[in-house]
């Protein structure tokens, strides 16, 4: 009986291990990232280099996996894929990496935790979720929202002392990589309209999904 209690926690407990799995190889992607791009990397040439090399590591999975449950290819499904591949991978990716070469890879993190509010409140425009403010869902949910919101402006607004100023080294470099306020104006600015393209690629991406 216990053992069947602890097999129905730990399936239960998946799909939250994969989210902290998730968001950890984000924050290695995000610091990675900004480093290339500080060496001097087209946010542009890096988008595609990225997106090719998940091609060739995706692909052999698709095929092996998916060959006998593929959907037969219509007009419909052809341009929501066109589209997904536009919003996604063309306009957030490249909008994404270029607002974090003007900012910081904590900047840029900070700002995509509002995808989840963007998401829902498309997802409420476009009726795809529903709101009653008298079940715990929807207060959680619309309480999330403002909570994600919050944080991401907290991070992205309060500005405190260099980590490594603050340990004693005033040896900083002004580099190419460092940060001015325009800088920063033009990137949350173009990380938040890649956020809402992302946005809007999850909920049409549910309803291809659902076809």
């Amino acid at each position: 009986m216990e053992n069947q209690k602890t097999e129905t926690w730990i399936e239960k407990a998946k799909p939250f291990i994969a989210v902290l799995f998730l968001q950890l190889g984000y924050a290695v992607m995000d610091v990675l990232s900004k480093a290339a791009l500080n060496k001097g990397m087209s946010n542009y040439v890096f988008v595609v280099y990225r997106h090719t090399v998940a091609f060739i590591v995706i692909i052999p999975f698709a095929l092996y996996f998916e060959k006998k449950v593929r959907t037969k290819m219509t007009v419909s499904i052809f341009i929501k894929i066109l589209v997904l591949s536009l919003l996604e991978p063309v306009i957030d990716q490249n909008l994404y990496f270029l607002g974090m070469k003007y900012t910081t890879a904590t900047f840029a993190a900070a700002m995509t935790n509002m995808l989840p509010a963007f998401t829902f409140i498309l997802a409420v425009i476009l009726r795809l979720e529903k709101i009653n403010i008298k079940s715990i869902r929807s207060q959680a949910k619309v309480l999330g929202t403002i909570t994600t919101v919050a944080g991401a402006m907290m991070m992205s607004l309060v500005k405190g002392p260099i980590l490594l100023e603050a340990f004693g080294n005033k040896s900083h470099n002004h580099d190419s990589g460092a940060v001015t306020s325009q800088h920063a104006i033009a990137g949350g600015v173009l990380i938040s309209i890649g956020c809402i393209s992302w946005a809007c690629f999850f909920n049409l991406q549910v309803s291809l999904l659902c076809t």
